[in-house]
């Protein structure tokens, strides 16, 4: 049952690692602005919240299987037309309908996590999380290395196959467990306003992913303009994938003790760090650490945080809060670079050490105590 999904999630990871990759040669394709291109990250990112909420409302009431396949091929289809896209208004179209889709499966994965593994759901979302991790670490590296001179579709193309693998295995799927609809009663969703340690990891969620956001959409387009190569830039963007990966993994023996506060407090100062060293130096060397502790900060605010949402989700409610999780990251996402995208690189660090000061405060008031919270909800379901 786990591999199945994990398999349609590789595919949305290769989209969220490759894009940054294929930015500059958009941009050339279509003779882009910044501005213009930013609608290309945030298109999708909006339609990704927007599939999120639809899973957030029905998951838990629907037959998930069912609701997890439409996602996927919905994901394909938009991957899909994003590759034959003559236009960019049909490339925005594609991103779109592909982002929907990724919206409406992604959160489900965490939820087939932490019910295989009650016990030790960190655990399995970290093991999760570094076999994405990996996959995404080598996607840019292979790509920019073999393919970097080649056309962008080719990218979009791949992940289209990708989603589409994913998609026939599930079909074939005949197992029941945590198919079937809820028969329990309607949940009252307004309960979320009133869990204070849930809402507040969710704006660390919102903060934190705001700052990678916003890294990974400016780094491509700033070493471009530096005449750095697409190979060059893949080795970049795979140094961020490869230390989550590697970080993730050591942290697999953590997550499920009281390590979990200082963990995510080390997210932001990472990012704060990375920011600055990115847009003030020159040196490559010192562009592949800021890299790399991007990668670190992604690994020390992934898994935790989204544990302590499913650990702080009210009774009925852990599909919707799931989908908080990711809306809160897409949102966050799309606000910063909205808001940073045309702002001179200096003032948008200063900013984005801002975002990490409020990520700080949010993680110390949400953890500070992590083993009242109990197991989360999705162990007992």
């Amino acid at each position: 049952m786990i591999l199945r999904p994990i398999s349609a999630y590789v595919a949305f990871v290769m989209d969220l690692t490759l894009l940054p990759l294929l930015l500059p040669a958009i941009q050339a394709h279509f003779a882009l602005s910044v501005g213009d291109l930013a609608w290309v990250f945030n298109t999708y990112g909006a339609a990704v919240a927007l599939g999120v909420l639809f899973c957030g409302c029905f998951g838990d009431a629907l037959n998930i299987r069912k609701v997890f396949g439409a996602g996927v091929a919905c994901f394909a289809a938009g991957a899909l037309v994003a590759a034959t896209a003559p236009t960019y208004e049909t490339l925005i179209f594609g991103r779109l309908v592909q982002g929907f889709g990724g919206g409406i499966f992604s959160p489900l994965v965490p939820i087939y996590l932490t019910r295989a593994s009650p016990d030790m759901p960190g655990r399995a979302l970290i093991l999760w999380g570094s076999l994405t991790g990996y996959i995404a670490a080598f996607a840019p590296l292979l790509y920019g290395h073999f393919l970097g001179g080649q056309s962008w579709r080719l990218a979009f193309a791949f992940i289209a196959i990708s989603a589409a693998s994913a998609w026939v295995l599930l079909t074939k799927c005949t197992e029941s467990q945590d198919t079937a609809p809820s028969t329990a009663p309607t949940p009252n969703h307004w309960e979320i306003l009133r869990c204070r340690d849930l809402l507040l990891t969710l704006a660390y969620v919102f903060f934190t992913y705001g700052s990678i956001t916003y890294y990974l959409f400016r780094l491509p387009v700033w070493l471009s303009d530096n005449d750095i190569s697409a190979s060059g830039i893949g080795l970049v963007l795979s140094l961020a994938w490869l230390t989550f990966s590697c970080i993730s993994t050591v942290l697999r023996n953590l997550v499920d003790r009281d390590h979990v506060q200082g963990i995510m407090l080390t997210a932001p100062l990472f990012l704060a760090v990375a920011v600055l060293l990115l847009f003030n130096h020159q040196s490559f060397l010192l562009v592949a650490l800021s890299s790399v502790l991007v990668g670190a900060g992604l690994a020390c605010s992934n898994a935790p945080s989204t544990q302590l949402i499913l650990r702080f989700a009210p009774e009925g409610l852990t599909t919707f809060s799931a989908s908080l999780d990711i809306t809160f990251a897409r949102i966050g996402g799309i606000a910063t670079v909205s808001v940073l995208a045309g702002m001179d690189i200096g003032y948008a660090s200063l900013a984005i050490c801002g975002l990490c000061l409020l990520a700080l405060l949010c993680a110390f008031g949400a953890s500070r105590r992590p083993a009242e919270a109990g197991l989360p909800p999705a162990s007992g379901r």
